[in-house]
């Protein structure tokens, strides 16, 4: 019996010997020793992360992200910090956290189990939902009348999957339109070549309003899905991570979030008994 102990500590000790411990990123540092901070967001995601007039990032995930920088740069001792905007699509973004190319991605990003094994997330900053843009005038009223039908959605987002996922559970056969770029979309359905965009909700409202006619499009009742926006961080990096979360928590106890959202989304009404929720639950107290 004592050999066959002595047999499995040695066992286990070279097993343990011969793991290889990950080495725990200190993206505070890194920030800390560049003086800059690299962040991932959307072109073309309004009202949450998109290119403005002046050609800078903004709206309402870019205001709180610049929040969150500026605590960042106090919290390491660096209230300059220079920021490194890097466009892309959520697949782009997502790869630049999890290659380091990008320290922090703020846009209109899931988070998903799936995403969670090759990034870490911040709390949330916005629950949305998914859902379908048609013509005002389209027969459509629901998604199980979509069957026969085309429709647009961007490639290598969540609601690519769950629009594949839904079709297949409620047996509607439609084709679907993988497409790039957001404005893709509103062009596509303008002008025919597709009868329905699906997308997150309050996206495609922002899209509809830069249409050529808005009055055209119509926003279908039912909901797609459920989408917890929050930022993208590097994985197993907790300190950034407290930073990040405890800058949220600023932001949303001390009552700047009330102007941000008045800002980007105060033309739809306060916020939903969900989001006014999400906000309170993620206000971690100290």
């Amino acid at each position: 019996m004592k050999k066959f102990l002595i047999a499995v500590f040695v066992a286990a000790g070279m097993l343990a010997g011969g793991t290889e411990a990950q080495p725990v990123p200190n993206t505070l540092g890194k920030i800390k020793a560049a003086r800059a901070i690299n962040v991932g967001f959307s072109g073309d995601s309004l009202p949450f992360s998109f290119v403005g007039s002046n050609n800078e990032p903004a709206g309402y995930s870019i205001d709180i992200c610049k929040r969150v920088i500026a605590h960042i740069g106090r919290a390491i001792g660096e209230p300059n910090l220079k920021v490194n905007w890097k466009v892309g699509s959520v697949v782009d973004r997502l790869q630049m956290v999890a290659s380091g190319k990008a320290d922090i991605e703020c846009a209109n990003t899931t988070q998903t189990l799936s995403r969670l094994a090759n990034v870490d997330f911040s709390n949330l900053i916005f629950v949305d939902g998914g859902g379908f843009l048609v013509k005002s005038d389209s027969p459509v009223n629901r998604m199980s009348e979509l069957g026969g039908r085309k429709i647009a959605v961007l490639q290598g987002t969540t609601t690519e999957s769950r629009l594949k996922d839904s079709l297949a559970r409620q047996k509607v056969v439609a084709t679907i339109v993988p497409i790039a770029h957001a404005n893709e979309g509103v062009a596509m359905l303008e002008s025919g070549s597709v009868d329905a965009y699906a997308g997150d909700k309050i996206k495609l409202v922002g899209l509809a309003a830069q249409a050529k006619d808005p009055g055209k499009l119509a926003l279908l009742a039912e909901d797609l899905s459920i989408e917890p926006y929050a930022f993208a961080l590097p994985r197993n990096d907790s300190a950034l991570r407290l930073e990040v979360n405890r800058a949220l928590t600023q932001v949303y106890m001390g009552g700047e979030i009330e102007t941000i959202f008045a800002n980007w989304l105060g033309k739809l009404g306060r916020p939903s008994g969900l989001l006014a929720a999400m906000y309170l639950l993620y206000s971690i107290p100290d």
